[in-house]
């Protein structure tokens, strides 16, 4: 017994260790938040097209053209006469990221066409190979990197390789023609080589970013070479980040982060370290015909969305075959770096609080400990018309309000009860993207997760985001169809609500019955009163005309006025009463 004592102390010993050594990995990380991608490759000679022809695939990710368009090894090389190297300094894209406020830059050094950025010794594809005027951009990168104190990543593509005979491209689904022992021979002769010449020859690498977007399981990728890849990275850059589309989970100890889908933003609030990966455009890499920029607040609502769950944004820029950044790139980068030059202590060493994503409907909430002061930044996406702004489920007292940008830090007042605060803004916002209210507290926030938050416009609107109860069938919004609840006979649902001042209050409810017959239920606010109602079929509404397009209509219905006594928490009980073939469809109840 004394052994197996000895043994589980030592085990957790050792775990606690890897975990320690996890999270020193990803401090600097998860404190600088945001970050430059940089799709750059042969792929920005050819800017989307290939012999008159656009891009054949309906994403248009203008990387992807050389499968997209089916074009020959060979013939893809030759677009490496298309570079203007006296044009080409990596030098402005590293003072392009810092003045947009990023604090690390990751760069394509092999993408999935298997072309080499750097002077590589493995093979002949590589710029050095096709162009003697070439030079070594990752090195110019590198020492660019180093020089403005910006942290250099490689995105280095492991699983598909376009270009070596044994390399996993996704046509072989067809073929079938690749074996185990084929794929080891290009991940020995390529893969390892490669990696150990950017872990060796250009200092010190902070992250190695791969790009397998699903388990290795289902890949030809084996563990024991996702292994080996994890082993050379401690064995040459210890602290060297990698990312969970090497194909590990992020509970892995030796992957240091996870990778949500391109351009997937957060949805829930993780402890983990995370990240987003996502473009300014609608292509990765340089494409001339691009016509589908997100504006600069979408950008903006990006990052603090991702920061408020405790995530990181990493935003992408594809230059040209000639160095250069398109304008509508720069301009909102110039506008974020701006934005963060004002509001950053919002988002750098910040992270989130572990109320509902969704909470607030003006916007997100940021935080961050300093020592006994805790702060929350209340980044407005949408000003109040009636310049209240409605804080719920914080039911600790601030010791101030004040905006960000506000250097004189004058109080703004505000009113709490409960887990209600009230804070009285200007009438002018501070910024035309997003504004930033501060809270100090000097104690503990004491978060209320499951009281149901109040609308910019006064009332409570009780839906599927904010049910305590889980056992209905909670069905997302379609392009005509709003969010709802799918109810049965049996089910009770539970919501949590505060009132602040007693009196009679308006309820109402949206529903949709796809049914013949009317639909009996019961909504009681539980202690206080009990309302039975008859809900009858709502039939169709048309969603444009002449076009035989209709979905089904949610219908707004009054249930009548409800007296609450006093202040307090409430509990709503809401259950259908009548059985019926058809599920009653609950997208809201409003309490005004």
């Amino acid at each position: 017994m004394k052994n197996i004592r000895l043994v589980f102390i030592y085990s957790v010993f050792m775990v606690s260790n890897v975990l320690n050594a996890q999270d020193l990995r990803t401090d600097w990380w998860t404190d600088a938040r945001f970050g430059m991608f940089i799709h750059w490759g042969l792929y920005s000679g050819a800017e989307g097209m290939w012999k008159g022809e656009k891009h054949r695939h309906f994403n248009n990710y203008a990387e992807w053209i050389k499968y997209r368009n089916r074009i020959s090894t060979e013939a893809y090389g030759k677009l490496a006469e298309r570079f203007l190297w006296d044009d080409i300094d990596p030098e402005e894209w590293v003072i392009l990221a810092k003045k947009a406020g990023m604090h690390y830059i990751t760069i394509t050094a092999k993408h999935h066409d298997g072309f080499a950025l750097w002077d590589t010794q493995v093979g002949e594809y590589s710029f050095k190979q096709y162009d003697p005027e070439s030079k070594d951009v990752i090195a110019e990168l590198a020492a660019a990197c180093k020089k403005h104190g910006i942290k250099l990543g490689f995105y280095y593509s492991h699983w598909v390789d376009w270009e070596h005979p044994f390399g996993w491209d996704h046509n072989r689904e067809l073929s079938d023609d690749l074996s185990a022992e084929e794929f080891d021979q290009y991940w020995q002769e390529k893969v390892m080589p490669q990696l150990r010449e950017l872990l060796t020859n250009y200092g010190e690498i902070a992250m190695l970013w791969f790009d397998m977007w699903i388990p290795h399981q289902e890949t030809i990728v084996e563990e024991h070479q996702v292994r080996q890849v994890i082993s050379l990275v401690r064995e040459l850059q210890p602290d060297c980040l990698i990312n969970s589309r090497l194909g590990l989970p992020v509970s892995d100890p030796d992957i240091d982060f996870e990778t949500l889908g391109d351009n997937q933003l957060g949805a829930i609030y993780q402890t983990n370290p995370w990240q987003t990966p996502g473009t300014i455009a609608h292509s990765w890499g340089y494409n001339a015909l691009e016509n589908e920029w997100k504006s600069t607040n979408q950008l903006l609502q990006a990052l603090i969305n991702n920061v408020s769950l405790n995530g990181n944004f990493m935003l992408n820029i594809g230059p040209r075959a000639d160095g250069s950044v398109p304008f509508e790139s720069i301009s909102r980068l110039k506008d974020m770096g701006q934005w963060l030059a004002t509001n950053g202590e919002a988002i750098y060493q910040a992270g989130g609080i572990a109320l509902r994503p969704t909470q607030h409907d003006w916007g997100k909430i940021t935080y961050k400990s300093e020592g006994e002061r805790k702060k929350l930044y209340l980044q407005v996406f949408n000003w109040p018309l009636d310049k209240i702004l409605r804080v719920t489920g914080i039911t600790a007292t601030p010791k101030s309000a004040y905006l960000l940008a506000d250097k004189l830090k004058t109080n703004l007042s505000f009113d709490q009860k409960g887990p209600f605060l009230h804070i009285d803004l200007p009438r002018i916002q501070p910024d035309p993207f997003v504004s930033v209210v501060v809270l100090e507290f000097g104690e503990d926030l004491n978060l209320d997760r499951e009281v149901a938050a109040e609308s910019s416009f006064g009332g409570v609107s009780l839906h599927a985001r904010n049910l305590l109860s889980h056992k209905a069938e909670k069905v997302k919004a379609d392009r005509v169809t709003p969010e709802h609840l799918l109810l049965k006979e049996a089910e009770v649902l539970e919501w949590k609500f505060y009132v602040d001042a007693p009196g009679e209050k308006q309820m109402s409810l949206s529903y949709a019955n796809p049914g013949i017959k009317d639909i009996d239920f019961q909504l009681e606010i539980k202690g206080l009163e009990t309302i039975t109602k008859s809900l009858p079929p709502t039939g169709k509404v048309v969603v444009e005309p002449n076009q035989q397009f209709y979905a089904e209509e949610f219908v707004d219905t009054p249930l009548g006025k409800v007296n609450i006594p006093e202040p307090g928490y409430y509990t709503v009980l809401f259950q259908l009463k009548t059985r019926s073939r058809e599920s009653l469809k609950l997208n809201w109840i409003w309490v005004e």
